[in-house]
Order: structure tokens, then C-alpha cells, then sequence
């Protein structure tokens, strides 16, 4: 496994594993690669400092934190999306044209989530619409 510091053409950097340093040249190719912040698919390497370790001990300590910090910080993503999937409505791929219907209609203050492509991000940017992403963890894995 190798971490990558991640930078998007919008100069969000970000952190990534990867199973091993041709992996990330395969899965930017393929345009797989998103900005957590922005889901902008123009994703770079950023300086990064290599880990250095002088013992294997320290290794297993790093590897053991390391697991116990993915299990944490994967646990409070599968309650985002507990809390998201309980209180906002699901709209799929229709979330372009509902968030439009929700913010043009300032009555509505209804909480929806979906998907968009990178376009229609954008439009709903350029629209003045502030979209948030967030990592949507598989609840079987």
C-alpha cells in the first residue's frame, strides 16, 4: 500500500491509498480518480515526504494506528450516510433538476441528495447553487 497526496486542478489536496504506486497512474488514466471536494476528475500527485521507519516494530505500530484510524473514520461515514439516508429524500440521477426545483422555490425547503456528473455541477455552480460531495462508503464492505 502507498498514501499519495492528491491535488485537484481547483488546488484542493486530499490524501489517497493506493494498493501500489502504478495504481494511481492506471486509475487517473481511466479518469476514476475524483476531488472529494469539488469531484473534479483533473487530479495530480502533490509533493508528498516519504515514511521512513527503523524498525519493523514501528512498522506494526503504524500498520495497527493506521486500521484502527480507517475503522474510525469509516464508522463516522457509515453514520453521515445513516443520518443522510433518514432525513433527506433520495432524487438519483434526477438531483440536477430537483435541486433547481428546491433552490428556485425558496417556500421548499426540502433535503434532497443524488447523484450529478461533473457538468451538471458545474451548470448548478455557475448557477449559483453550492453543492456539497462527500464520500459515500458501501455499507457491505
Amino acid at each position: 500500500m502507498i498514501k499519495y497526496n492528491l491535488k485537484c486542478h481547483n488546488e484542493h489536496e486530499f490524501e489517497s491509498w493506493f494498493s501500489n504506486s502504478k495504481e494511481f497512474d492506471k486509475l487517473n488514466k481511466k479518469n476514476l480518480l475524483e476531488c472529494i471536494y469539488c469531484s473534479s476528475r483533473t487530479i495530480d500527485k502533490s509533493i508528498m515526504s516519504p515514511m521512513v521507519s527503523n524498525s519493523i516494530k514501528k512498522q506494526d505500530e503504524q500498520i495497527k494506528f493506521t486500521d484502527k484510524t480507517t475503522k474510525h473514520e469509516r464508522q463516522k461515514l457509515l453514520e453521515l450516510r445513516k443520518f443522510i439516508e433518514k432525513n433527506f429524500d433520495y432524487v438519483g440521477k434526477d438531483f440536477s433538476k430537483k435541486v433547481r426545483e428546491v433552490y428556485y422555490d425558496k417556500k421548499n425547503k426540502k433535503a434532497i441528495y443524488g447523484t450529478t456528473t461533473p457538468k451538471e455541477r458545474e451548470e448548478l455552480s455557475e448557477e449559483g447553487i453550492d453543492l456539497f460531495s462527500i464520500p459515500w462508503v458501501n455499507k457491505d464492505n
